[in-house]
């Protein structure tokens, strides 16, 4: 089984986005069984007095149109703990990767990826924050989680 936390920077648009599309995903194609996925935020931004906000309404909405529930999630932080109980973070951008690295340890470096890596290129994933572009963030992430389900449920080896 691949133990994956998804990683954004406040945990409300893009990483929840992708851990509710992952499990739809993997739902539909039968392996539910060989993956456990999360998400989480390099920043606390998006938590106050311990409690989470929730997923940002535009997506959760979009998530809603597509036939996905999210209800419930909550804004988590990463912490250094995270990094025993998962095999993998996959990082929304390279300044996700960058602050899961500082903040699991440069020894879990190798755990640490780029979601749009899995389909063959090094871009970032749209940030809906700025953009205001949900359908260009939903898009990016459906396909890289794509190519990521598809390549973990075949390998054997190392899932980084």
């Amino acid at each position: 089984m691949y133990r994956i936390m998804f990683v954004c920077h406040g945990n409300i648009c893009r990483s929840p986005m992708a851990e509710f599309v992952c499990r739809d995903i993997i739902k539909k194609a039968g392996t539910e069984d060989m993956f456990e996925v999360s998400s989480s935020a390099v920043s606390d931004e998006e938590i106050y007095g311990g409690i989470g906000n929730p997923v940002y309404p535009p997506v959760a909405s979009l998530l809603r149109c597509k036939g996905i529930d999210c209800s419930g999630k909550r804004a988590a932080k990463l912490v250094p703990r995270d990094a025993e109980n998962y095999d993998l973070f996959v990082c929304m951008d390279e300044g996700n990767v960058r602050e899961a690295v500082r903040i699991l340890g440069a020894r879990h470096k190798n755990k640490c990826v780029k979601l749009m890596s899995y389909s063959g290129s090094d871009d970032d994933v749209s940030d809906p924050w700025y953009t205001r572009d949900f359908d260009t963030c939903y898009n990016d992430i459906y396909r890289g989680i794509k190519a990521m389900t598809e390549k973990l449920a075949n390998k054997n080896n190392d899932p980084a």
